[in-house]
């Protein structure tokens, strides 16, 4: 089983060059990073976990810039948005930016994507109707994987529409990098089913993960795929262990991804503790 690393990416956290640095001597398949381009100071929405929001949430570098210079300081590492908010951008933009970091590494990244919970950062951005996000994401989807796998390319939709267009550079496959689904109940588990190429859920969103895994099986049968053709890596929040991970890996999940403080003493701490589970797994 690969072991990955989410961190925080704090702007009063570790570099991010320097985290990707480390996590690749250290053993680990890849380096996570999130996105809030911004946190409404309304807080209408609380945080899934019911707790309060850690201050990281709007102290968040931009994503694709850190993973770029990740991209730079490191070989092998894999780059992934874990989740990029897709709602919340321009759809030429978006494209661009993915496709200009995954030829920039070698196709090292993988596009992490998702809805997000936050309703009023959505609203605050978009026009897309909050009951609509997941319509919205399918079109954002499609719209992209035209982009990428043609030489010109258009889309129309309800919520997405591009006029037929040269959109460069081209990801360095044909088909983009593999789109990474952080959705979470029955209906994101079905627009995970029905056009994502790997599935990313939190652990802390299931009270039993194989009860979990078990419905993600169902909702892609019920698509008319194969669910072992959608491999799964698991976000594992709060404190990892060997029974976890054990227990990961006989589920047939292909990734745990650990969860990093954010403050630099405690990440440093966090990584040393961890160490033989990466040593064990990787």
């Amino acid at each position: 089983m690969k072991i990955g690393l989410a961190s925080p990416n704090s702007s009063y956290g570790v570099p991010t060059a320097e985290v990707a640095v480390d996590l690749e001597q250290r053993g680990y398949d890849s380096l996570w990073v999130g996105e809030h381009s911004h946190i409404p100071t309304s807080r209408e929405t609380p945080h899934p976990s019911g707790e309060e929001l850690p201050r990281f949430y709007w102290h968040m570098r931009d994503p694709f810039v850190s993973l770029a210079m990740a991209a730079q300081a490191t070989t092998t590492l894999k780059l992934v948005t874990g989740v990029c908010l897709v709602l919340e951008h321009e759809i030429v933009d978006l494209a661009k930016q993915v496709s200009t970091i995954d030829d920039a590494s070698g196709g090292r990244f993988l596009f992490g994507v998702g809805v997000g919970w936050n309703r009023e950062e959505l609203e605050n951005v978009s026009s897309v109707p909050w009951s609509q996000r997941y319509n919205a994401m399918r079109e954002t989807v499609g719209a992209l994987r035209a982009l990428w796998g043609n030489e010109s390319a258009g889309y129309t939709g309800t919520f997405v529409n591009v006029a037929e267009s040269w959109v460069y550079p081209k990801p360095t496959r044909p088909e983009g990098p593999p789109v990474l689904m952080g959705c979470q109940g029955r209906l994101g588990m079905k627009h995970v089913a029905e056009y994502a190429d790997e599935w990313c859920p939190l652990d802390i969103g299931f009270r039993d993960v194989a009860k979990g895994l078990g419905w993600m099986r169902d909702a892609a049968e019920a698509a008319g795929r194969d669910p072992d053709s959608i491999p799964v890596t698991m976000y594992c929040f709060g404190s990892p262990n060997a029974e976890k991970l054990e227990q990961y890996r006989e589920l047939g999940i292909v990734r745990t991804v650990l969860s990093a403080p954010d403050e630099p003493d405690a990440h440093h701490r966090f990584l040393d503790r961890v160490q033989p589970l990466v040593d064990q797994y990787r």
